[in-house]
């Protein structure tokens, strides 16, 4: 059956995974859409496949958009997270099906009962972590009797740290910002808890990579409400030493500030400003990055004490130019958009994705495609004796 699939926004991260899709299901059509017309028709051109196309869409014009996505079969979302919820409710009045990976700081779940009326699902959070992160919660979940903690680790790096931050920019810089700034909750005996984003500090080592220092961030999103009766649950972002101090400092002295300023005459945000510097001092091209996340789930499984730990380390592939963040991030969505459009996903409403890994069915192909694309995670079960 023709069907058609929509990418919304086609920067680093939403233009692989459209490439993506268009390659693996060459009978969908794949159109990418977003509001710098230059940019869709040069992701387009660069995509090269007869079944990629590109259409202008404003997300901010939400009549205009609901009228778009009614066209397709299925929504791609890669907005900025200031977007994303706007998103999903466009798609729930188009009753459209949408996989989701912006960053929004609205909780998705709040419109599961206006999806499930439209008839229409909708995965928010399919990237790295959250999104591969939940799958491997959901997977370890499942095979658990009671679960006591969930410890997630996850950063994109350069191969070295490079100054001044030890670290480049290979995604949405608005969004990174968000992370360093947005309230962080966690699992903390057994209640949800506020903590200082960037609290939390601590050095861990890598295998093939060394040691890293790891933060508190605001990653855990829906598994705060799906995974029940823990004790502890958090999320930490890995950067090498020190970035964590730049960072607190650039924060306490205004640079991610919304509010606008006043400099000779000229009214600026800086934040936006921020931004601005980030992209252009911080988007290092030539500088090769690599992921690393490890995902530690514990719990009683027949009356003993056990873990399940994963693993992923993965690197800028060079063949196709594709950044270690890009393939991490826009691949999960792309696989998922796939199972979407397979008909394999059959629940209505807002759908975490640690709900469909528990399933070993899902689980199973999605490590598959992953490991198609080049990226492997491994999984140990450890056992107390």
């Amino acid at each position: 059956m023709f069907m058609k699939a929509l990418v919304v926004g086609c920067g680093h991260i939403g233009s692989v995974a459209a490439e993506d899709l268009a390659k693996s299901m060459s009978p969908v059509e794949v159109f990418v859409a977003d509001k710098n017309v230059a940019r869709a028709e040069e992701v387009t051109e660069r995509i090269g496949t007869n079944n990629v196309s590109w259409i202008q869409m404003d997300a901010s014009n939400y009549r205009e958009m609901v009228k778009t996505l009614g066209d397709f079969d299925l929504v791609i979302g890669f907005l900025p997270g200031s977007l994303g919820y706007r998103l999903v409710e466009a798609c729930i009045d188009a009753e459209r099906n949408l996989v989701d990976v912006s960053y929004m700081p609205e909780d998705p779940l709040t419109l599961n009962d206006k999806a499930v009326r439209a008839n229409v699902t909708v995965i928010p959070d399919c990237g790295l972590a959250p999104g591969i992160s939940n799958v491997l919660v959901g997977h370890a979940l499942g095979k658990l009797d009671e679960v006591w903690a969930v410890q997630i680790m996850v950063g994109g790096l350069p191969e070295k740290p490079v100054p001044p931050l030890g670290y480049i920019i290979t995604w949405s810089p608005e969004n990174l910002i968000d992370e360093y700034t947005r309230k962080t909750r966690i699992v903390e005996n057994g209640q949800i808890v506020d903590v200082e984003t960037l609290s939390g500090l601590e050095e861990v080592e890598f295998p093939n990579v060394g040691m890293l220092e790891a933060f508190y961030t605001d990653g855990l999103r829906t598994l705060l409400h799906t995974v029940k009766n823990v004790n502890n649950m958090w999320e930490k972002t890995l950067r090498y030493s020190g970035h964590a101090e730049k960072i607190r400092l650039l924060n306490a002295l205004g640079f991610f500030n919304e509010d606008h300023i006043s400099v000779n005459g000229v009214s600026l945000s800086p934040r936006k400003l921020t931004v601005k510097l980030f992209e252009r001092k911080l988007r290092r091209p030539e500088i090769r990055d690599i992921v690393v996340m490890r995902v530690e789930v514990s719990g009683v499984k027949n009356d003993k004490h056990v873990r399940y730990v994963y693993h992923l380390l993965d690197r800028y592939n060079e063949e196709r130019g594709t950044t270690a963040m890009a393939r991490t991030t826009a691949y999960p969505a792309s696989i998922v958009a796939k199972s979407m459009l397979e008909k394999a996903v059959k629940e209505k409403g807002v759908v975490p994705l640690e709900r469909l890994g528990v399933s070993e069915e899902f689980f199973s192909t999605f490590l598959n495609e992953l490991e198609k694309r080049g990226i492997e995670i491994t999984e140990e079960e450890k056992v107390a004796e």
